[in-house]
């Protein structure tokens, strides 16, 4: 198997291990996907598109994902739900260029409240820099870049 090829599918697995990550509600192991500096923004696609700094989230560091996952555990209250992340195969645009990898996929997030029917909560494209460490491949910057004009009620977990 070529080196393209095995990349493709390292990447597609940290993606699909990301998503059952928070479908699974461990939300304590989603900072891990990062390195310690690591950016992870969730920004409009019209905002993205114009360069502008505007995000729904903006964190810049493990730290602050740790943070944010501390919220959303044990002090955040909202009606239950669960999540359902569909991510396509991603299209490796750079190969290891200084050491990081670019990528990109798209996905889907499906909503769920218990008794109810699932909904489409959120549609974008992943915009990942990735770096292989010893520990495997990390996430350096993760900017989900939505295209829904609304987002339902609020954005509690991580996309």
């Amino acid at each position: 198997m070529s080196d393209a090829l095995l990349l493709q599918l390292e990447i597609d697995q940290l993606n699909a291990r990301y998503a059952a990550v928070l479908d699974e509600r461990r939300f304590d192991e989603w900072p891990e996907f990062f390195l310690p500096d690591a950016k992870y923004t969730v920004q409009a696609r019209e905002n993205f598109d114009r360069k502008l700094p505007l995000a729904l989230i903006a964190l810049e560091s493990q730290g602050m994902m740790k943070d944010r996952v501390y919220g959303i555990t044990q002090t955040i209250y909202h009606g239950p739900y669960y999540t359902r992340h569909v991510v396509s195969p991603a299209l490796v645009q750079e190969d290891e260029e200084g050491g990081r990898i670019r990528a990109q996929a798209n996905y889907a997030v499906f909503r769920t409240r218990p008794g109810d029917a699932s909904e489409v909560y959120n549609v974008g494209r992943y915009i990942d820099e990735i770096v292989r460490t010893p520990a495997g491949l990390k996430l350096a910057s993760r900017t989900c870049v939505y295209d829904s004009e609304m987002v339902l009620n609020s954005l509690i977990y991580p996309i």
